[in-house]
């Protein structure tokens, strides 16, 4: 909606694109390195000694649900207030502050805060929440507001944005573990010598890449990116609208009836797939912790790593699996067969969790080889390249135009709701019990996740050719091999900018 734009380009885009990437990326560095820790720090018994808070592992991993699937939820209201009050550019500020002092309140040590730990870790939590809402919806609208309408460098565009998404992703779980590993410490406790890990290093190093990205984006935005977000767009486009008198209500046709049923059907799958691809950070990364054999020669690789593997697999392969489609020409899968093979490709995924428990022999001071996990993540990012940017392309081309926004935020509803799910599926762990009950719990859980997902694919399948009749054409091709090719690659930069 901005007037002014701004001038110059580079590598044929313009400027403000490499600014709102480098702003992403330290943004996104922050989130996913806080994630990395927080289910470690929440669980780390040796509290008040630069260790954790001492929790059990499912009361952990109920708090990750409810954090990640908050996640979700505000970037609604901080779509509205940016859209209506506050203007693109005021809402990051304002978000990326909150989310920069959310980390430090995580990194304040114990010994400053006795007794009041786990009062100022909630404090923490709510401010990247709400920080969070406020910045994640409006980075990714002034990617858009760069381009004139109808300007085909848009998809390019978003494949650049996508790229600082999955750079920041991938570093996150690197350099957090050289910080808490490198700022830890040998400590006596019970007579005995443990190394103690510095979860509050961990959050430091995060909220470092939040203030990068702050710092970045104070003192270049006006330059590279001129009037845009700095007014409310929601309601500059009201007064446009009234002044032309084209505010007006019609109710719902039946096309547009059956499109929207096919939306919500599609959602409850989209529920299925993302309550299991997120035990990623839950148990999943419980699991990399206490039961696999880490050790390459003489060095542990850091639990953290594993956490980078889903952002490099996806820049590795979000551009072929795009082609793939293309190749296929014709026999191209419509939407729901696509969400049915993410479904599979997932449960495919588990099926690696499912062997690196049976490896162990049900005896839980053994240790499973981490091979099985680097398949596991890389089946999951291949049913997540088959069914996220499908989804978010789905909605846009089913959604009365007048509800896009409010369908839309239902989409983001169904993640919402599978984030809580994957928590609390995960928190059947158990609370702090036997290894060897752990490690029982864990493979009926990876076995339930995969039969599931098979299950649900295979039901999808089989209900695709009714939705594409409900569809009333919408997926019609007349695009040229080449424009289905950027477009494929922009949806899944566009989703991983709302998604991450």
């Amino acid at each position: 909606m901005s007037v002014a734009k701004p001038q110059g380009t580079m590598l044929g885009h313009p400027k403000g694109l490499f600014l709102l990437f480098t702003t992403e990326l330290w943004e996104r560095f922050s989130y996913y390195a806080m994630r990395a820790i927080l289910v470690f720090y929440l669980t780390d018994q040796v509290a008040n000694q630069g260790g954790g808070l001492g929790w059990t592992s499912a009361d952990a991993l109920r708090l990750y649900a409810w954090f990640t699937g908050l996640v979700y939820l505000t970037p609604l209201l901080g779509g509205w207030l940016a859209d209506n009050y506050l203007g693109q550019r005021k809402a990051i500020y304002i978000g990326g502050t909150m989310m920069a002092a959310g980390q430090f309140l995580l990194a304040t040590p114990h010994a400053w805060i006795l007794g009041f730990e786990t009062t100022v870790f909630y404090c923490g939590l709510a401010s990247l929440i709400l920080g969070n809402g406020l910045f994640k919806p409006n980075i990714s609208t002034m990617v858009g507001d760069l381009y004139n309408e109808g300007d085909h460098r848009r998809d390019g565009a978003f494949t650049v944005f996508y790229m600082g998404i999955n750079v920041g992703a991938a570093l996150a779980g690197i350099l957090v573990a050289e910080a808490y590993e490198g700022f830890g410490s040998i400590q006596v406790l019970d007579g005995k010598e443990i190394f103690v890990k510095n979860w509050q290093a961990g959050f430091v190093c995060a909220g470092i890449g939040m203030l990068l990205s702050l710092v970045i984006q104070f003192f270049f935005a006006q330059k590279l990116l001129g009037n845009i977000g700095k007014e409310p767009a929601a309601k500059l486009e009201r007064e446009l609208n009234e002044r032309r008198g084209q505010v007006r209500s019609e109710p719902l046709t039946k096309v547009e009836r059956d499109r929207i049923k096919v939306i919500m059907i599609m959602g409850l799958f989209t529920i299925i797939f993302w309550a299991g691809f997120e035990q990623a950070g839950g148990l999943m990364n419980l699991f990399t912790n206490e039961f696999t054999d880490r050790m390459i020669g003489s060095w542990e690789v850091p639990t953290t790593y594993f956490q980078s593997l889903n952002a490099i697999f996806i820049v590795l392969f979000a551009p072929v699996v795009a082609s793939i489609w293309i190749r296929l020409g014709n026999n191209e899968p419509n939407s729901p067969v696509k969400f049915a093979l993410g479904l599979v490709l997932l449960g495919i995924g588990f099926l690696f969790m499912i062997g690196a428990v049976l490896e162990m022999g049900g005896d839980a001071s053994a240790k499973s080889s981490m091979w099985w996990l680097v398949g596991a993540y890389f089946f999951h990012t291949m049913g997540e390249l088959c069914l996220s940017p499908i989804g978010l392309s789905m909605v846009t081309k089913l959604a009365p135009l007048r509800m896009i926004s409010l369908l839309m935020g239902a989409w983001f509803t169904f993640i919402f709701i599978a984030n809580l799910t994957a928590g609390y599926i995960g928190s059947f762990i158990g609370h702090g019990g036997a290894k060897e009950e752990q490690l029982a719990n864990a493979m009926a859980i990876f076995s339930g996740i995969a039969i599931t997902a098979a299950l649900s694919g295979i039901i999808l399948y089989f209900m695709a050719d009714k939705l594409v009749d409900w569809m009333h054409g919408a997926e019609s091709k007349h695009q040229t091999e080449a424009e289905v090719l950027e477009s494929e690659i922009a949806v899944t930069a566009e989703h991983e900018a709302i998604k991450r």
